[in-house]
């Protein structure tokens, strides 16, 4: 086990490049194996995640190699096992994505009932709903999927709730449907954009990615492509509200301005001077941070994955914050131990009362899940004393190289083991 070691209170200023966005490389990285040749993706974020699903699907027959640190090729042609075990699968909620990709090349897929971060009940009904409509035959039990499909035949699907999940895997499964799949109430993020961009660079017929309806003509074969994953979002989100608490100036390059709207605008109302260009956004924060009321909502509106960070910050805000929590109904497992660090806050179902406190204090926390890590490690730049944050394998799973990227902006953080060993960021492998 490791911890970071984050002695706070040190305003950040710099520049940080953001990597490339782990939602989309997730999806991705499964949609490659439609493809009957090898496909070459850029800006690949080297983050735990991103090499769980390597491993798996290097298990499964792909072929695997690191042309540099942030670009691999994916050669799926010796690929024959439509399959991911349990074992796998519980690591990486993603993991579903090959459901789709499986049953878009094979017709069928076997895959474990996925794991990932618990920040609440997340079922993959409308997944699997995506997938009858389409023709294919599903059986559940013992916590695995079996699906089966004699033709795929394109259809119209209405998705009863936004899921971004459901969207992406049913988009990928009806690439290679026969005749046209119509795809209602769908997810609008950026990914998904992202995704379908991916696919019709292989040769898929995909309109209306961005909007609520998204139209699929089915195609018999995908070839082989190059292609750059957008930027992370959630990333530049993170490291803007990081220039805030510490009174910092930081310049998050190598993004999608557009893409951070919802969140430049309330970081806005808090206080902050935010100038964008081209693709960067330079934050600064000079006087106090004021409060605000946010609501999570699908894109476009304020995304789940920045509540834990926003609300760290909030501490920080002078007067009353109201958070709701639109998406998840377990986002607030991380209130605890923010507490630890001296938040005021009163957590009642999916809302979060957020008292202003002047300052946090640092003192032994644990991630509970990859946004909280990211929250927590925001209180802790901004504490007095020194904060031990435990459980932070969370947090690799989601943000590359970290520990390197914050302290070129000044922070003063660093990586221990358990045997005491002072190391830096996780190193993760060059080559699969």
């Amino acid at each position: 086990m490791s911890k970071f070691i984050i002695k706070g209170g040190i305003p950040l200023k710099g520049n940080v490049v953001i990597s490339g966005a782990k939602n989309a490389a997730v999806a991705i990285i499964p949609a490659a194996l439609m493809s009957g040749e090898p496909c070459t993706i850029e800006n690949v974020p080297n983050i735990r995640d991103v090499h769980t699903l390597i491993d798996i699907i290097t298990n499964m027959g792909a072929k695997i190699v690191w042309l540099d640190e942030h670009t691999i090729e994916i050669d799926p042609t010796e690929l024959r096992c439509p399959m991911v075990p349990y074992e796998s699968s519980k690591q990486l909620r993603a993991s579903y994505y090959l459901l789709g990709a499986m049953i878009g090349r094979f017709g069928r897929a076997t895959v474990s009932m996925p794991g990932g971060c618990e920040i609440g009940n997340r079922p993959i009904d409308q997944h699997l709903k995506g997938f009858r409509a389409l023709g294919v035959d599903i059986c559940t039990g013992n916590g695995v999927i079996n699906a089966q499909a004699s033709a795929l035949t394109g259809g119209t699907i209405y998705f009863d709730t936004v899921s971004v999940g459901a969207t992406i895997n049913v988009m990928l499964a009806s690439v290679r449907a026969q005749g046209a799949t119509v795809l209602e109430n769908a997810a609008k993020e950026p990914h998904v954009v992202d995704v379908a961009n991916f696919l019709n660079s292989l040769g898929a017929d995909i309109v209306g990615a961005g909007t609520d309806i998204i139209r699929v003509k089915g195609v018999q074969k995908l070839t082989g492509h190059s292609y750059f994953i957008m930027p992370d979002q959630i990333e530049a989100g993170t490291f803007m509200l990081c220039s805030m608490v510490t009174g910092g100036d930081i310049e998050v390059s190598n993004v999608t301005p557009k893409h951070l709207r919802a969140i430049t605008d309330k970081l806005k109302n808090m206080g902050a001077s935010i100038t964008e260009s081209d693709d960067a956004v330079r934050v600064r924060m000079q006087g106090e941070l004021r409060c605000t009321n946010i609501k999570t909502m699908p894109y476009p509106g304020f995304p789940t994955d920045m509540q834990p960070q926003i609300v760290a910050a909030l501490c920080l805000a002078k007067g009353t914050s109201i958070v709701t929590e639109g998406v998840w109904e377990n986002r607030f497992k991380y209130a605890n131990e923010l507490i630890r660090l001296g938040a005021n806050l009163q957590v009642n179902d999916r809302t979060v009362v957020v008292e202003n406190i002047p300052q946090f204090k640092g003192a032994p926390v644990t991630a509970t899940d990859l946004r909280a890590g990211a929250a927590l490690m925001i209180a802790a730049l901004a504490a007095k004393d020194t904060t031990e944050l435990e459980q932070i394998h969370h947090i690799e799973r989601g943000y590359e190289d970290i520990i390197t990227k914050l302290q070129k902006l000044g922070a003063n953080i660093s990586k221990t083991h358990c045997e005491g060993t002072l190391t830096g960021p996780i190193e993760l492998r060059g080559a699969v």
